[in-house]
């Protein structure tokens, strides 16, 4: 790490600042009291659930709003300049700043991508290219499109960041799950994502929340969002899935507009995702059935587990805004509407009889 970040710069930054690290009990726990405590300098309670518990101390290590709450209420007193919590093995992380502003995974690969300057990595070799799974929200997209990078949208899946990595292709990616990365190693990095955030926040000397207002500010916001639907009935899951395959064989939707109250939108494709890896010329098939508006909006349905019971459904929900005095909104206020025609067009609560979500993002 000390030869991809700035250390004297981030012991200097945290001597000044409060922040706070949540390892969740996980194998994170030994790295944080390392580097973080021991190499940065930061107060001993600065660090929170470091000793690595194989019941992970009865919470459920998942660094989202739903599981690692106990971060997001201490961030919400104002005292700490960020926040952050590690899932088990640590490769994923969620970035909380003061007073509760949270860091949409979406919005942070794209903000550490194009503060890329702040990491001293990238100084000399530059960005190759970025990357992000496909059910991840576009903000990246628009980083890569106004700095002139290529940019790749591959699988669910890091094997495939691995492979453009391995090619020369990619310096930073991401997924919407909380995994963000670069090619200091072929893996995500938890870590390496919380040192990137304090990089910038000693660099640009800013709040979390200013940087991101800088951001939409420079190049719109992409409201994202994900339900989970956990346990749920395979075969009723099953079914739904093969009721939106059978729309995208016969075109139902396409060119049909999709009203809910005020909000009308025009459906321009509807397919189920596949890639053909340009390194190694595999093609993966079935990866989500993406509805995808005029507007650049996009509801995406992914399924995991097709057993008799435990499956899972994600629904992801993304809508792009370029006028300013909506990036204050809160994402469930922008994206209800879109919420509300996801729902109908799969006719999920019909399906599995579940009327709600177990954890959004």
């Amino acid at each position: 790490m000390k030869s991809v970040f700035d250390f004297s710069l981030l012991k200097q930054f945290v001597s000044h600042q409060s922040i706070l690290v949540n390892a969740m009990h996980g194998v994170m726990g030994p790295y944080v009291n390392r580097i973080i405590i021991n190499e940065l300098g930061a107060p001993d309670d600065s660090a929170v659930g470091c000793k690595p518990l194989p019941d992970f101390g009865g919470g459920h290590p998942d660094p989202n709003l739903t599981y690692a709450d106990s971060l997001v209420k201490s961030m919400y007193s104002g005292t700490h300049i960020i926040g952050v919590a590690f899932d088990g093995d640590g490769d994923r992380n969620m970035i909380i700043g003061r007073s509760g502003v949270f860091v949409n995974p979406s919005d942070s690969v794209a903000v550490i991508a194009d503060n890329y300057d702040c990491i001293p990595y990238f100084k000399t070799g530059g960005i190759k290219g970025v990357a992000r799974s496909m059910p991840t929200g576009a903000a990246l997209d628009r980083v890569a499109a106004g700095r002139g990078w290529n940019l790749y949208e591959v699988p669910t899946g890091w094997k495939f960041f691995g492979n453009l990595m391995d090619a020369g292709k990619l310096s930073v990616c991401g997924e919407e799950s909380f995994g963000t990365g670069s090619d200091h190693i072929r893996e995500k990095d938890g870590m390496w994502a919380f040192l990137a955030w304090l990089s910038i926040l000693a660099t640009r000397k800013l709040e979390v929340g200013e940087i991101l207002n800088q951001h939409w500010m420079k190049y719109g916001r992409n409201f994202f969002t994900r339900y989970d639907y956990e346990e749920v009935d395979g075969a009723a899951a099953n079914t739904m899935i093969e009721n939106l395959s059978k729309a995208i064989t016969e075109r139902t939707y396409i060119d049909k507009e999709l009203k809910d109250g005020e909000k009308l939108y025009k459906v321009s494709n509807m397919d189920d995702f596949s890639y053909t890896d340009t390194v190694d010329g595999s093609v993966t098939i079935k990866q989500g059935i993406r509805v995808v508006m005029v507007d650049g909006s996009r509801i995406i349905y992914r399924l995991s587990g097709t057993g008799s019971a435990g499956a899972t459904i994600r629904l992801y929900i993304e809508s792009y805004e370029s006028d300013s005095k909506k990036y204050a909104c809160k994402p469930s206020e922008v994206l209800q509407s879109l919420v509300n025609i996801a729902l109908k067009l799969s006719n999920l609560i019909a399906l599995t009889g579940r009327d709600k979500p177990t954890v959004i993002t």
